[in-house]
């Protein structure tokens, strides 16, 4: 007699929910002409294919970015990082709304981060900015890291570009803010903005020089109830402290602004600031000349994450990197020699495909 139990009502609901779901799928073509017409279900839909770790879904969703990518370059991106409390996910649901409300279509990349362990995130920041979640205008793509350098998502240039073909202006970018995610981001964005509380005596110690030295604006939340005196000393301190850098290749002056992202005042400066920013590096040419650099860089770290992922899957590698550290701790051959006869493997294998 057959153990095997008939489905129940749940498992046949789901399975002809997935029969649905296959049979519903957007053809590329098809997901590519709904992008360029601005539906949020096609965007989405093709940045996860963008994200997919599964090569065959991996290379369609590259099919529909190349044939969009004509459409795209056209926003301002701007890139948001700042000091953990200081209320990125206020700040930025505060600027969004208030260009989606005056007609600007908005997108905003947040950048989750993943832990280490599980591999899992919260993927909050949707949640966290419920009024610009809602707005006709705008489109939220929260993202996990999972683990990539600086806890910037592998995909999120792509999904830049994705935006732009469906029509969106402004793009936000949201760091995790830990190290290395603040020069990446940098590295994909036209303007940057550094938010800070207040109490920048003690805080200027404390910030490395190299973010400071990319902002193109710093802006202090948090502005309201007993904070106005204290924002407004510490506008003053970091207004003294950017003159200490050199001047900016691209002609622009760093700006320091208070903002009450709460009560929503200062967000009209804000926004006239990065309007300024980009008129300015449009006409001077500094825009399109940075792009193409931030292009280039994009290629070669592209090839650095494909051979690094090429390199992974040779076979009998990891077992090869076990028997030369057994070496390199035994003190018989140097990291520079460990390093070669790893390499050496490498390039052997791919001879002898």
């Amino acid at each position: 007699m057959s153990s095997n139990k008939s489905p129940n009502k749940a498992q046949i609901d789901r399975l002809i929910a997935n029969k649905k779901k296959h049979a519903d799928r957007l053809t590329p073509a098809e997901l590519t002409s709904r992008i360029l017409k601005g539906d949020k279900a096609a965007l989405s839909e093709t940045i996860t294919l963008i994200e997919s770790k599964n090569e065959a879904q991996n290379k369609i969703g590259q099919e529909i970015l190349k044939t969009c990518l004509p459409q795209s370059g056209k926003s301002v991106r701007v890139g948001i990082t700042g000091v953990p409390g200081v209320g990125k996910s206020t700040f930025i649901e505060s600027l969004g709304t208030y260009l989606a409300e005056m007609g600007k279509k908005v997108a905003v990349m947040a950048i989750d981060p993943s832990s280490e362990v599980s591999k899992g995130s919260i993927l909050g920041d949707k949640t966290r900015m419920n009024n610009l979640a809602v707005h006709q205008n705008a489109f939220i793509r929260p993202t996990a890291t999972s683990g990539s350098l600086g806890g910037v998502a592998r995909k999120t240039r792509e999904t830049i570009l994705l935006c732009e073909a469906a029509g969106y202006e402004i793009i936000l970018i949201e760091t995790v803010g830990v190290g290395q995610s603040e020069t990446e981001v940098h590295s994909m964005t036209d303007f940057f903005l550094l938010l800070m509380l207040a109490g920048a005596g003690d805080e200027l110690q404390g910030i490395k020089r190299g973010i400071m030295e990319m902002a193109d604006t710093i802006v202090i939340t948090k502005t309201d109830g007993e904070n106005i005196k204290k924002a407004n000393l510490a506008r003053a301190e970091y207004k003294n402290a950017l003159h200490l850098f050199p001047a900016s290749p691209n002609e622009w002056i760093p700006k320091v602004e208070t903002v009450s992202s709460t009560e929503n005042r200062g967000i009209d400066k804000v926004w006239r600031i990065i309007q300024s920013f980009d008129q300015l590096v449009v006409s001077n040419g500094w825009k399109a000349k940075e792009r193409e650099n931030q292009q280039v860089y994009w290629m070669n770290e592209s090839v650095k994450a494909q051979l690094l992922a090429d390199f992974s899957k040779t076979d009998g590698i990891q077992n090869e990197i076990e028997s030369i550290t057994k070496q390199l701790k035994a003190g018989t051959i140097t990291s520079y020699q460990a390093a070669n006869q790893i390499l050496a493997y490498y390039k052997n294998g791919k001879t002898n495909i």
